[in-house]
């Protein structure tokens, strides 16, 4: 997994659990700096992962939109999931061939 998949997985993950939260907030929570956070969401949004939807008679401003995972962004948020945990469960066991020696 490089690293712009492993950002979009964490910014999806967010997103899954979060869909209202604001992009200042997401890039908080992962440690991104707010260009950063927008880039991934701008790429997501353009290989059509991810969407947002605005709320314009919303009264509260902050609250303006939310975003919404695609079923494609679902998908590849599920692949993403699984090549993720590969890669965990591979350093694991790399950790523990290391530590046996």
């Amino acid at each position: 997994m490089n690293k712009n998949n492993e950002d979009h997985f964490q910014v999806l993950r967010k997103i899954h659990k979060k869909p209202d939260t604001s992009q200042r907030e997401l890039a908080e929570e992962l440690g991104f700096s707010l260009g950063k956070l927008n880039y991934c969401i701008n790429a997501l949004i353009s290989k059509g992962l991810l969407k947002i939807n605005n709320f314009k008679k919303q009264k509260n401003k902050a609250q303006y939109f939310k975003y919404v995972i695609t079923s494609r962004g679902i998908s590849e948020r599920t692949k993403l999931t699984v090549n993720f945990m590969k890669k965990k469960m591979k350093e694991y066991d790399e950790l523990k061939k290391e530590l046996k020696k």
